[in-house]
């Protein structure tokens, strides 16, 4: 499972700057990298992310799971 996490935290950090990059100066980064069908993808693959991770934050994390001093 930590394997699913470092992939899903990386996918939400990409997908986080790309989101920030657009709306900051309107360029698609993904897409002027990889074009559109990778793009796509790769936007399909940070949505899967962020619900894994809304699902599995509340079991990973010390400070919302009350484990955090």
């Amino acid at each position: 499972m930590k394997y699913a996490h470092t992939v899903s935290f990386i996918l939400l950090a990409v997908g986080g700057l790309a989101w920030g990059i657009y709306g900051l100066i309107g360029l698609d980064v993904v897409y002027s990298f990889l074009g559109e069908s990778i793009a796509k993808i790769v936007y399909i693959l940070v949505g899967v992310a962020a619900v894994y991770e809304v699902v599995t934050h509340k079991s990973r994390c010390k400070a919302c799971s009350g484990q955090m001093a």
